[in-house]
Protein backbone atom coordinates (compact mmCIF):
# COMPACT_ATOMS: atom_id res chain seq x y z
CA UNK A 1 0.00 0.00 0.00
CA UNK A 2 1.98 2.85 -1.44
CA UNK A 3 0.22 5.38 0.82
CA UNK A 4 1.64 4.01 3.73
CA UNK A 5 4.41 6.23 4.43
CA UNK A 6 6.38 4.57 6.83
CA UNK A 7 4.43 1.73 7.67
CA UNK A 8 5.23 -0.96 9.94
CA UNK A 9 4.86 -4.50 9.25
CA UNK A 10 5.37 -7.75 11.27
CA UNK A 11 6.66 -8.70 14.79
CA UNK A 12 9.47 -6.57 16.19
CA UNK A 13 8.47 -3.87 13.59
CA UNK A 14 6.15 -1.70 15.92
CA UNK A 15 7.25 1.27 18.45
CA UNK A 16 7.77 -0.15 21.88
CA UNK A 17 5.37 2.34 23.07
CA UNK A 18 3.38 5.91 21.85
CA UNK A 19 5.13 7.71 23.94
CA UNK A 20 8.69 5.83 22.35
CA UNK A 21 9.47 4.34 26.03
CA UNK A 22 10.43 1.34 27.34
CA UNK A 23 8.41 -1.54 29.19
CA UNK A 24 8.84 -0.69 33.54
CA UNK A 25 7.59 -3.29 35.95
CA UNK A 26 5.12 -1.35 38.05
CA UNK A 27 6.35 -1.07 41.44
CA UNK A 28 4.08 -2.67 44.17
CA UNK A 29 3.05 -0.88 46.97
CA UNK A 30 6.00 0.10 49.82
CA UNK A 31 4.53 -2.01 52.17
CA UNK A 32 3.76 -4.94 50.27
CA UNK A 33 6.63 -7.48 51.21
CA UNK A 34 7.46 -9.69 48.95
CA UNK A 35 10.22 -12.78 48.73
CA UNK A 36 11.56 -14.72 45.83
CA UNK A 37 10.19 -17.44 44.68
CA UNK A 38 11.14 -20.74 46.45
CA UNK A 39 11.65 -19.29 49.96
CA UNK A 40 9.64 -20.94 52.52
CA UNK A 41 10.04 -20.03 55.91
CA UNK A 42 11.66 -22.76 58.40
CA UNK A 43 9.54 -25.05 60.84
CA UNK A 44 10.72 -22.94 63.79
CA UNK A 45 9.85 -19.52 62.51
CA UNK A 46 6.34 -20.63 61.16
CA UNK A 47 5.85 -21.88 65.28
CA UNK A 48 6.38 -18.18 66.03
CA UNK A 49 3.45 -17.36 63.79
CA UNK A 50 0.64 -18.96 64.82
CA UNK A 51 -1.99 -16.01 63.47
CA UNK A 52 0.18 -15.99 59.73
CA UNK A 53 0.37 -19.97 59.98
CA UNK A 54 -3.34 -20.03 60.67
CA UNK A 55 -4.06 -17.82 57.40
CA UNK A 56 -2.00 -20.04 55.33
CA UNK A 57 -4.23 -21.88 56.93
CA UNK A 58 -7.62 -20.72 55.18
CA UNK A 59 -5.73 -20.26 51.89
CA UNK A 60 -5.62 -24.11 51.82
CA UNK A 61 -8.90 -24.55 52.33
CA UNK A 62 -10.34 -21.39 50.15
CA UNK A 63 -7.38 -23.73 47.43
CA UNK A 64 -9.78 -26.53 48.11
CA UNK A 65 -12.65 -25.03 47.34
CA UNK A 66 -12.22 -23.85 44.48
CA UNK A 67 -10.48 -27.22 42.95
CA UNK A 68 -13.52 -28.47 43.76
CA UNK A 69 -16.47 -26.17 43.10
CA UNK A 70 -14.31 -23.37 40.71
CA UNK A 71 -15.85 -20.97 43.57
CA UNK A 72 -13.09 -17.70 44.13
CA UNK A 73 -12.96 -16.74 47.80
CA UNK A 74 -10.79 -14.24 50.11
CA UNK A 75 -8.92 -14.77 53.41
CA UNK A 76 -8.52 -11.72 54.91
CA UNK A 77 -5.21 -10.46 56.34
CA UNK A 78 -6.10 -6.97 57.64
CA UNK A 79 -6.01 -7.89 61.22
CA UNK A 80 -2.45 -9.49 60.91
CA UNK A 81 0.83 -7.42 62.43
CA UNK A 82 2.91 -6.98 60.35
CA UNK A 83 5.28 -9.71 61.71
CA UNK A 84 2.63 -12.41 60.35
CA UNK A 85 1.82 -10.35 57.39
CA UNK A 86 5.45 -10.68 56.57
CA UNK A 87 5.53 -14.66 57.18
CA UNK A 88 2.65 -14.70 54.53
CA UNK A 89 3.96 -13.20 52.12
CA UNK A 90 7.27 -14.46 52.42
CA UNK A 91 4.95 -18.24 52.59
CA UNK A 92 3.62 -17.20 49.40
CA UNK A 93 6.05 -15.68 47.49
CA UNK A 94 6.23 -13.57 44.26
CA UNK A 95 4.56 -14.74 40.79
CA UNK A 96 4.36 -13.94 37.26
CA UNK A 97 1.78 -11.96 37.09
CA UNK A 98 1.10 -7.56 38.75
CA UNK A 99 -2.17 -5.74 38.45
CA UNK A 100 -1.80 -2.39 39.36
CA UNK A 101 -5.84 -0.10 39.21
CA UNK A 102 -4.34 3.54 39.74
CA UNK A 103 -3.58 4.33 43.22
CA UNK A 104 -6.50 2.31 44.49
CA UNK A 105 -5.67 -0.84 44.19
CA UNK A 106 -2.55 -3.15 43.64
CA UNK A 107 -2.40 -6.97 43.54
CA UNK A 108 0.27 -9.45 43.21
CA UNK A 109 -0.03 -13.47 42.15
CA UNK A 110 1.92 -15.73 44.46
CA UNK A 111 4.35 -18.32 43.31
CA UNK A 112 1.20 -20.80 44.30
CA UNK A 113 -1.29 -19.32 40.96
CA UNK A 114 -4.48 -18.14 41.43
CA UNK A 115 -3.42 -17.10 44.84
CA UNK A 116 -3.62 -13.41 44.73
CA UNK A 117 -2.17 -10.88 47.27
CA UNK A 118 -4.56 -7.45 47.17
CA UNK A 119 -4.57 -4.19 48.68
CA UNK A 120 -6.95 -1.61 48.07
CA UNK A 121 -6.72 2.22 49.27
CA UNK A 122 -8.49 5.45 49.94
CA UNK A 123 -8.46 8.47 48.49
CA UNK A 124 -5.74 9.70 50.67
CA UNK A 125 -3.42 6.60 50.48
CA UNK A 126 -4.40 4.29 53.31
CA UNK A 127 -5.00 0.74 53.66
CA UNK A 128 -8.77 0.08 53.18
CA UNK A 129 -8.28 -3.86 52.37
CA UNK A 130 -5.59 -6.23 52.84
CA UNK A 131 -6.48 -9.67 51.75
CA UNK A 132 -5.57 -12.92 49.81
CA UNK A 133 -7.74 -13.85 46.59
CA UNK A 134 -7.84 -17.54 45.92
CA UNK A 135 -9.44 -17.44 41.68
CA UNK A 136 -8.54 -16.92 38.23
CA UNK A 137 -7.96 -13.12 38.93
CA UNK A 138 -8.78 -10.48 41.70
CA UNK A 139 -12.49 -10.07 41.15
CA UNK A 140 -12.77 -6.73 42.70
CA UNK A 141 -10.18 -5.04 40.20
CA UNK A 142 -11.71 -7.30 37.14
CA UNK A 143 -15.23 -5.46 38.37
CA UNK A 144 -13.87 -1.87 38.48
CA UNK A 145 -11.68 -2.49 35.41
CA UNK A 146 -14.34 -0.79 32.94
CA UNK A 147 -16.52 0.94 35.40
CA UNK A 148 -17.94 3.78 33.52
CA UNK A 149 -16.41 2.65 30.18
CA UNK A 150 -18.08 3.40 27.08
CA UNK A 151 -20.53 0.52 25.58
CA UNK A 152 -18.83 1.36 21.76
CA UNK A 153 -15.85 3.36 20.53
CA UNK A 154 -16.90 6.86 19.22
CA UNK A 155 -15.59 7.72 16.18
CA UNK A 156 -14.02 11.29 16.04
CA UNK A 157 -15.37 13.36 12.89
CA UNK A 158 -11.77 13.85 11.73
CA UNK A 159 -8.70 11.06 11.66
CA UNK A 160 -6.19 13.54 10.78
CA UNK A 161 -3.21 12.77 8.45
CA UNK A 162 -1.88 9.41 7.97
CA UNK A 163 -4.21 7.87 9.62
CA UNK A 164 -5.32 4.55 6.91
CA UNK A 165 -6.00 1.55 8.64
CA UNK A 166 -7.41 2.72 12.08
CA UNK A 167 -11.01 3.72 11.25
CA UNK A 168 -11.97 0.11 9.94
CA UNK A 169 -10.50 -1.87 12.78
CA UNK A 170 -12.72 0.86 14.90
CA UNK A 171 -16.03 -0.71 12.96
CA UNK A 172 -14.64 -4.25 13.54
CA UNK A 173 -14.09 -3.50 17.53
CA UNK A 174 -17.53 -2.23 18.04
CA UNK A 175 -19.27 -5.22 15.95
CA UNK A 176 -17.41 -7.79 18.79
CA UNK A 177 -18.20 -5.01 21.93
CA UNK A 178 -21.46 -5.15 21.07
CA UNK A 179 -22.09 -9.03 21.57
CA UNK A 180 -22.85 -10.42 25.31
CA UNK A 181 -19.00 -12.02 25.89
CA UNK A 182 -18.47 -14.26 29.43
CA UNK A 183 -15.33 -14.80 30.77
CA UNK A 184 -14.02 -18.09 29.14
CA UNK A 185 -15.38 -16.77 25.65
CA UNK A 186 -12.70 -16.81 23.08
CA UNK A 187 -11.98 -13.16 22.22
CA UNK A 188 -11.81 -11.50 19.11
CA UNK A 189 -8.17 -10.82 18.49
CA UNK A 190 -6.93 -7.97 16.44
CA UNK A 191 -2.74 -8.44 15.61
CA UNK A 192 -1.57 -5.24 14.59
CA UNK A 193 1.62 -6.77 14.32
CA UNK A 194 0.40 -8.63 11.20
CA UNK A 195 -1.47 -5.44 9.76
CA UNK A 196 0.24 -2.65 7.74
CA UNK A 197 -0.13 0.76 9.54
CA UNK A 198 1.26 3.89 10.51
CA UNK A 199 2.26 5.02 13.58
CA UNK A 200 -0.61 8.11 13.10
CA UNK A 201 -2.96 4.58 12.80
CA UNK A 202 -1.34 3.49 16.27
CA UNK A 203 -1.91 6.95 18.29
CA UNK A 204 -6.00 7.71 16.70
CA UNK A 205 -6.02 4.18 17.60
CA UNK A 206 -4.98 4.69 21.24
CA UNK A 207 -6.55 7.83 21.79
CA UNK A 208 -9.78 6.65 20.42
CA UNK A 209 -10.11 3.26 22.70
CA UNK A 210 -8.86 5.61 25.72
CA UNK A 211 -6.62 4.82 28.47
CA UNK A 212 -8.06 2.61 31.27
CA UNK A 213 -6.60 2.46 34.99
CA UNK A 214 -6.08 -0.98 35.23
CA UNK A 215 -2.95 -2.23 34.04
CA UNK A 216 -1.49 -6.26 33.97
CA UNK A 217 1.93 -7.10 33.48
CA UNK A 218 2.85 -10.77 32.97
CA UNK A 219 6.83 -12.57 32.84
CA UNK A 220 5.07 -16.06 32.79
CA UNK A 221 5.13 -15.45 28.86
CA UNK A 222 8.02 -13.51 28.27
CA UNK A 223 6.86 -9.80 29.25
CA UNK A 224 3.44 -8.91 28.64
CA UNK A 225 1.82 -5.47 29.24
CA UNK A 226 -1.83 -5.68 29.04
CA UNK A 227 -4.07 -1.85 29.66
CA UNK A 228 -7.73 -1.83 29.78
CA UNK A 229 -9.12 0.61 27.58
CA UNK A 230 -11.99 3.28 28.84
CA UNK A 231 -14.06 0.83 26.11
CA UNK A 232 -15.80 -1.99 27.60
CA UNK A 233 -14.07 -5.39 26.99
CA UNK A 234 -11.13 -3.60 24.71
CA UNK A 235 -8.18 -4.51 25.95
CA UNK A 236 -4.75 -3.52 24.22
CA UNK A 237 -2.10 -6.93 24.74
CA UNK A 238 1.45 -6.17 24.25
CA UNK A 239 4.67 -8.85 23.74
CA UNK A 240 8.09 -7.83 24.79
CA UNK A 241 11.08 -9.73 24.67
CA UNK A 242 14.19 -10.28 26.79
CA UNK A 243 15.61 -6.93 25.77
CA UNK A 244 12.00 -4.91 26.18
CA UNK A 245 11.31 -4.73 22.25
CA UNK A 246 7.90 -5.30 21.16
CA UNK A 247 7.50 -8.46 19.75
CA UNK A 248 3.35 -8.65 19.56
CA UNK A 249 1.06 -6.05 19.60
CA UNK A 250 -2.85 -6.41 19.51
CA UNK A 251 -6.26 -5.77 20.40
CA UNK A 252 -8.09 -8.44 22.29
CA UNK A 253 -12.19 -7.56 22.98
CA UNK A 254 -13.18 -10.04 25.65
CA UNK A 255 -13.69 -10.09 29.62
CA UNK A 256 -10.41 -10.05 30.39
CA UNK A 257 -7.26 -11.78 28.30
CA UNK A 258 -6.82 -15.13 29.42
CA UNK A 259 -2.95 -14.47 29.72
CA UNK A 260 -3.61 -12.96 32.75
CA UNK A 261 -5.76 -15.91 34.74
CA UNK A 262 -4.97 -18.44 36.44
CA UNK A 263 -6.43 -22.05 35.01
CA UNK A 264 -8.31 -24.42 36.82
CA UNK A 265 -5.07 -26.81 36.56
CA UNK A 266 -2.83 -24.02 38.24
CA UNK A 267 -5.45 -24.26 41.45
CA UNK A 268 -5.54 -27.50 41.49
CA UNK A 269 -1.11 -27.50 41.45
CA UNK A 270 -1.32 -24.63 43.90
CA UNK A 271 -3.66 -26.44 46.49
CA UNK A 272 -1.37 -29.60 46.13
CA UNK A 273 1.83 -27.50 47.13
CA UNK A 274 0.76 -25.74 49.36
CA UNK A 275 -0.43 -28.74 51.21
CA UNK A 276 2.90 -30.11 50.99
CA UNK A 277 4.45 -26.74 52.68
CA UNK A 278 1.92 -26.89 55.37
CA UNK A 279 2.45 -30.28 56.38
CA UNK A 280 5.63 -29.95 57.16
CA UNK A 281 4.79 -27.27 60.17
CA UNK A 282 1.71 -29.14 61.57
Amino acid sequence: MSNLTGALVGPGSQPEDFDGSKLEYMQLPRDMMVFSAGHVPEADEAQQHASGLAAAEQILLALTKAEETGAGSRVDLTALDSENLAFVDQLLGEGEVSVVMGAAAQSQESVLAGVWRVREYDAGGERLRDYAEIGAFPSAMLEQAFAGAAEIVEMPQQAGPNIFNAPPLITEINEYVSRDAKPGDDPHVINLSLLPHTEEDLAFLDETLGKGSLVILSRGYGNCRINATTTRNVWWVRFYNSQDTLILNSIEVCPIPSVALAAAEDIADSRERLSEILEAYR
